[in-house]
């Protein structure tokens, strides 16, 4: 187990009004993507925080401590990005029923499986969460995103570097059994791909493209990208995700096995979340 450090919530005021239909590089394929797991944020960062809730008794002060900064995190993450929602349907995006579904099969799995797998699957979506953040980061991914929608990425990604270790540890904590740790592994890989690829599918076909149509938008856009030395997006997501499915099968995984803490901690110096060291 990590040392414990303080994690601590930041408030962060964005106004969506003047965020463009194509944010994201004026590209509205890339932009579908990334608006797609946005949907998911508010609805699973909840789940989150229930989840190791459920599990609060049986952890030590030390992480109880670290737990509490988690929660307020998360729970700014999931208001913020419920605020762009606003911006969204401003652009005559429809999800509402999409939402209602996603929300249903978190709380049908809930309640009907054991605590420790919603334990487990948190602690696996948040290390590839923790991930893609890291290279959004590192990677200047956002370099071309609305200024809005950047500064609520690049917030929400030093937070999640942050607080990477805390599910992990509670699980740890709790079961630190290898089969549980798979178990949530492939219930929070099934669940966040599956949703992922509908909601942008879904916007996609609602920005009058098809899946394939998509795809040549996106190929342009990883050409656009290699030229001025950025990687693309859609390369940025499969690779990181293919790393972390593979960390996090090793045995011996801890998410501090990552040294990305410094990058977040940079970020958030720079944008005056947070004093100099």
């Amino acid at each position: 187990m990590a040392s414990p450090h303080p994690i601590r919530p930041r408030k962060l005021d964005l106004d969506f009004g003047a965020v463009p239909r194509a944010w994201f590089a004026g590209n509205a394929a890339a932009t579908g993507i990334a608006n797609g797991v946005n949907l998911l944020f508010p609805i699973g960062e909840r789940f989150f925080v229930r989840s190791v809730l459920r599990h609060m008794d049986r952890l030590d002060p030390a992480l109880q401590e670290q737990v509490r900064g988690f929660f307020g995190q998360e729970g700014r993450h999931a208001g913020a990005h419920e605020r762009f929602f606003a911006a969204m349907r401003s652009h005559d995006y429809r999800f509402d029923r999409f939402l209602e579904i996603f929300e249903t099969v978190i709380r049908y799995q809930e309640e009907h499986l054991p605590a420790v797998l919603s334990l487990s699957a948190t602690a696996a979506a948040e290390h590839y969460t923790a991930l893609l953040a890291e290279a959004v980061l590192r990677r200047r991914a956002l370099e071309h995103a609305h200024p809005a929608l950047r500064d609520l990425l690049l917030w929400h990604a030093a937070e999640e570097i942050e607080h990477k270790a805390v599910a992990f540890d509670a699980l740890q904590q709790v079961n630190p059994s290898y089969a549980v740790r798979m178990a949530g592994l492939a219930l929070a890989s099934s669940i966040l791909f599956s949703f992922w690829f509908a909601a942008t599918v879904m916007l996609w076909h609602q920005d009058g493209m098809s899946p394939l149509g998509a795809l040549r938008e996106l190929r342009k856009l990883r050409e656009r990208a290699r030229a001025a030395g950025v990687e693309a997006h859609t390369s940025l997501v499969r690779t990181t995700m293919l790393r972390g499915l593979l960390q996090y099968l090793s045995p011996g995984f801890h998410p501090s096995d990552n040294d990305n803490d410094a990058l977040a901690q940079a970020y958030l110096v720079e944008a005056g979340l947070e004093p100099a060291a």
